[in-house]
């Protein structure tokens, strides 16, 4: 039996072949620190040598255990979400180990919505669903990793609820959690000093424990795969395309009832009845939009998808999970929203559907904008 080799840096056995896991190192590095004497896995190296937090994924079972340890903390929980993919990544049950621990519910990527939609009506609709799924945050913010002024707002909210506790930052992977923290990081010298970066110590296996200048601790766990998000089921061109990286271009279709639309091959969005409007798409403006008829809708998408339309690419992922059909009858203008992916717009009464992915949700709101 092979002797098991650890990290020095968190304790976590060594492997070289799941790059996503915990413990993963290329083969070349193990080589090399077998010579030295000094074995890291990738994600401490990153991190001892660049300040830089990688997220890896944890199983379920070890998140449960992760998360039960939290309730029993006396802490600030950070629980950040993508604004984009809300329902995709909120954690499940995340209100039954909380405890009494107050939670800051954290937007991401705020940079990526258009302008003329207003933040406040985004905050509320975020309170309303994490309401709904039993999660009562003490507030609810909007960030984005890529703006200073942003990070720093988010530091000063995160000083005033911690009230001198340790924080926790939670979420599930792909919300840009751990890019969120290496921007706290990055920036925290302007914000009175509330983070030293020059020494990592108590770094663990299941999180990392970054020091606050009053002895407590900011502490980033793993993040946990939500079965249900859009990204579960891309590879990484195809996620890179759907993710918006720059504020999105609101796009406008002039449909009559009995047309549809495809977002890609990812999901469908048919208009089946109602007068003539102007359906607005909302999503990453790399992703093709094709208009087609509602009644050949179907053998359409059997003859492109992966061709045409596309994400997803043939053969990237294997097999590619049916699209699921959802209807709606709309009485006043309302966002069809399609769970990682964006949403449309529908400006008047009418009867729609929305399919996506078998797992991902489609679910209409009040129109934000």
């Amino acid at each position: 039996m092979t002797e098991e080799i650890r990290c020095i840096g968190c304790g976590t056995v060594i492997q070289t072949k799941d790059k996503e896991g915990i413990g993963y190192t290329p083969n070349s590095a193990l080589e090399k620190g077998l010579e030295t004497g000094d074995v890291y896995c990738q994600r401490c190296f990153r991190l001892r040598h660049y300040n830089d937090i990688q997220d890896v994924a944890i199983t379920d079972k070890e998140f449960l255990a992760l998360l039960n340890g939290i309730g029993d903390a006396d802490a600030l929980i950070v629980n950040v979400v993508d604004i984009f993919d809300f329902n995709g990544s909120l954690i499940p049950g995340l209100h039954r180990f909380v405890g009494s621990n107050p939670v800051l519910l954290v937007g991401n990527k705020v940079d990526i919505l258009p302008k003329s939609l207003k933040k406040g009506k985004m905050t509320q609709w975020m309170k309303e669903r994490a309401f709904e799924v039993g999660l009562r945050p003490t507030e609810v913010t909007l960030t984005s990793a890529k703006s200073k002024s942003d990070i720093e707002e988010l530091l000063e909210l995160i000083e005033e609820h911690r009230d001198g506790r340790d924080v926790y930052v939670v979420g599930v992977t792909n919300v840009g959690k751990s890019t969120l923290i290496n921007a706290i990081i990055n920036h925290s010298a302007g914000v009175k000093d509330l983070i030293t970066t020059s020494q990592f110590p108590g770094t663990t296996l299941d999180k990392i424990e970054i020091p606050l200048e009053d002895g407590h601790f900011l502490i980033d766990t793993p993040g946990i795969i939500h079965r249900h998000q859009m990204a579960h089921y891309l590879g990484k061109k195809d996620l890179m395309l759907v993710s918006p990286k720059k504020e999105i271009k609101p796009k406008v279709y002039q449909l009559n009832a009995g047309q549809t639309l495809f977002l890609g091959g990812l999901a469908r969005f048919d208009f089946i009845q109602g007068n003539k409007q102007g359906f607005i798409t909302y999503v990453s403006n790399d992703l093709m939009i094709h208009r087609t008829k509602l009644e050949t809708a179907t053998e359409f998408y059997e003859k492109h998808a992966g061709g045409l339309l596309q994400p997803p690419r043939k053969n990237e992922l294997g097999e590619f999970p049916e699209l699921v059909r959802f209807e709606f009858s709309v009485k006043e203008k309302t966002d069809l929203v399609f769970a990682g992916l964006g949403w449309v717009t529908i400006p008047d009464a009418g009867v729609v559907a929305g399919w996506a992915p078998k797992g991902v949700d489609v679910i209409q709101r009040k129109s934000l904008i």
